[in-house]
């Protein structure tokens, strides 16, 4: 079966049964405030699990490009990828535990013709501590379709619990559906450490609101989230224990098993996978560049590791692009996006390696002149800051030295350098908005409102490509080549504050994405809602596609003030303003 099969396969199998396909979102979160990546289908539809309307509907369907860079010392291994595309639907409120379990039964051994004997499924084990019961009744609802009670296991919280996406929200137990990928006939008995048992799809029960107090509040309206990972399930259709060896990656091992002289398997997979990952970060429709902050850090690591490993195979050449190209090629007719951007893709890994290459050599001579002891978090830092090694590549060679390194000391040299109060190596980005105050919904309506002034005075070519919003700034980047003049920051702000005087409603309509364009509305993250999208509009000054909190009228926000404007990364400027 060919992924083109599987995912028009999915989509059809769930809208038989009522189901409304939505688009991808992007993969970078627009308003959650504690993750970098889009790691789940739910992140876009946090706002719906906690019982906002839909424009699609109580049941959705849908393919989502997901990051996940957690298990990225795995990669290499049969099934851990950092890029994934997630098979997902949606239960807002419409049904729960035993329609979920049955059509996902359904799919799995009608459509997809496995046989029930290689299926196992794991439940959730409960935590009494927080008031969580055992869950017996997806076991019941297991055993009633056939899965013999031998095959199921009771895992805890790091198995079978899902969520929150942050540190809050909504979350619950799971329950897991495996293959077994062994040429034998499968153990009775199931053994989740056995690694002949590959989970390909994962029904989450969100039952719970976590709160900022830790505690778990039953969610008055109860939602399923499912996923299905579309590269580990066409491996098992195919016969293959391992996704490197379906159709999306044999190009690509291919082309780099040519490129290099030397042959290592683990490598090989680590390049394939991280520039496959690289080339859809950097296609994504939010244009994020490879930099020392948030996203672009994660990008230059995965870009920088895949460098360092194609060295390690004897790769001399640049050779980055002539990856992404083969990753454009079999994915832009899915994602055009790829396409649409290849030439921000072409220029920002041709510049990367550039970079990464005029530094490597210096720096693994300097690494090997540190490396006869444990590496203090000083010596670690200039690795990162003069020779372009992040601290994940530093760690990475100091373990196949067998020595330490001083992570804590890194990061307190990090922060005093870049004045992060969080590092981007632990993977946390304050992006988007910090929470859904009225203090943060002005600010959230006043970068509306700066956006549409940007486009007065800069131009055309002005898009967002990025926010934090706070109770206390607004932290916007666009795309723009150059710095501002005192004069059009001056421009901005009095475009900004003329809008403001003038206590416009703010007036919020669903319509159809084409209606909204027709009425000139921005559409940065259109791409995730579906048919109907929400559109909110100060008159005829600004109208946006958006889904977060917003004031009632510009009259509301106060005095804008632009503090601070700076490059963010190559093409891209942000400008951090206030309202006093």
């Amino acid at each position: 079966m060919k992924a083109k099969e599987l995912r028009k396969k999915y989509l059809r199998f769930f809208e038989k049964r009522g189901h409304t396909i939505i688009p991808s979102a992007s993969l970078i979160p627009e308003n959650d405030p504690t993750v970098l990546f889009t790691t789940a289908g739910m992140h876009p539809l946090v706002p719906y699990l906690l019982g906002e309307k839909h424009p699609g509907g109580n049941k959705l369907t849908n393919v989502q490009k997901c990051i996940r860079t957690g298990d990225i010392e795995e990669v290499g291994d049969a099934g851990h990828l950092t890029f994934f595309e997630m098979l997902g639907n949606w239960s807002l409120g419409e049904y729960f535990k035993k329609e979920a379990i049955e059509m996902s039964f359904e799919f799995l051994t009608k459509e997809l013709n496995i046989p029930i004997n290689k299926l196992a499924v794991s439940c959730f084990a409960g935590e009494p501590e927080n008031n969580i019961p055992k869950d017996e009744e997806s076991e019941k609802i297991w055993q009633n379709l056939g899965i013999p009670k031998k095959r199921i296991a009771f895992l805890g919280r790091e198995e079978n619990w899902w969520g929150p996406a942050g540190k809050t929200g909504p979350c619950g137990p799971d329950t897991e559906m495996y293959y077994w990928t062994g040429q034998n006939n499968p153990p009775q008995e199931f053994n989740v450490n056995n690694k002949k048992w590959m989970e390909i799809w994962n029904d989450v029960f969100m039952q719970y609101n976590k709160k900022e107090n830790g505690k778990y509040v039953e969610l008055s309206q109860k939602n399923v989230d499912t996923g299905m990972g579309l590269e580990r399930t066409l491996a098992i259709l195919n016969g293959k224990d391992n996704v490197f060896e379906t159709e999306l990656f044999v190009d690509i091992v291919n082309k780099i098993k040519k490129l290099a002289t030397k042959q290592n398997k683990n490598s090989i997979r680590i390049i394939a996978d991280h520039l496959r990952s690289a080339t859809f970060i950097l296609g994504d429709e939010r244009g994020i560049a490879p930099s020392n902050l948030d996203q672009g850090y994660v990008l230059r690591r995965l870009i920088r590791r895949a460098i360092r490993h194609g060295k390690m195979l004897g790769i001399k050449k640049a050779f980055t692009f002539d990856i992404a190209k083969i990753v454009i090629n079999q994915y832009g007719e899915t994602y055009p996006e790829l396409s649409d951007n290849k030439k921000f893709i072409e220029e920002q890994l041709t510049q990367e390696e550039e970079k990464f290459y005029q530094t490597l050599e210096k720096g693994l001579k300097e690494f090997a002149k540190l490396s006869n002891k444990d590496i203090n978090g000083h010596d670690a830092f200039v690795l990162f800051s003069t020779y372009g090694f992040p601290l994940e590549m530093t760690k990475e060679l100091a373990n196949e030295k067998g020595i330490k390194v001083d992570e804590k000391g890194f990061n307190q040299e990090f922060c005093k350098h870049q004045e992060l109060s969080r590092t981007a190596s632990a993977g946390k980005f304050k992006g988007g908005l910090a929470d859904d105050t009225e203090t943060t919904a002005k600010m959230h309506t006043a970068a509306h409102l700066l956006l549409a002034a940007l486009r007065q005075v800069l131009g055309d070519h002005v898009f967002q490509k990025g926010s934090n919003i706070t109770p206390e700034r607004i932290r916007f980047d666009f795309s723009h080549g150059e710095k501002m003049t005192d004069e059009q920051k001056k421009q901005v702000e009095d475009i900004v504050n003329e809008q403001i005087q003038k206590n416009i409603p703010i007036a919020c309509e669903e319509m159809t994405l084409d209606d909204a364009k027709k009425i000139g509305a921005m559409g940065v993250f259109e791409n995730k809602y579906g048919d109907k999208i929400k559109v909110y509009s100060a008159g005829e000054f600004s109208k946006e596609i958006c889904g977060g909190p917003h004031a009632k009228n510009t009259g509301d926000l106060g005095h804008f003030k632009i503090k601070k404007e700076q490059s963010s990364s190559s093409g891209v400027r942000r400008i951090k303003a206030v309202l006093e």
